[in-house]
């Protein structure tokens, strides 16, 4: 009985530290918005233009980033990465980012305002 006893606290002790290692590789990775700064340079050609209208596939008026909710722009950069939205540049842009680049660009640009100083190319 023993041997039984303590060989299941054993497995109880390993499944709930298993566990715990699997929650901390699932949470999502925290935004930094300095990093997020030195990642932007491709956005900054379509975004952070005032106005700007592409012409591929279709035209439409691309949308400023700057100020936008943190988590709506992670959710439309998974989706892009993902396939759900559908615009092939933005999707060719989107699976070339780890989680922790979409955390970061998403951190830069909710941290951006219309005054923000930091931020000329919003």
């Amino acid at each position: 009985m023993k041997k039984f006893v303590g060989k299941n606290v054993v497995i109880v002790a390993l499944s709930v530290f298993g566990g715990f290692a699997a929650t901390a590789q699932a949470a999502d990775p925290v935004g930094n918005v300095k990093a997020g700064q030195s990642k932007v340079a491709m956005c900054i050609g379509c975004h952070g233009i005032p106005e700007y209208r592409t012409a591929y596939p279709e035209v439409y008026r691309v949308p400023m980033l700057g100020g936008q909710n943190r988590a709506y722009l992670e959710s439309a950069l998974r989706a892009y990465k993902k396939g759900d939205r559908h615009f092939d540049t933005m999707h060719a842009i989107a699976v070339t980012l780890s989680d922790q680049d979409i955390a970061d660009i998403a951190a830069y640009y909710a941290a951006q305002n219309s005054s923000s100083k930091s931020n000329p190319d919003k």
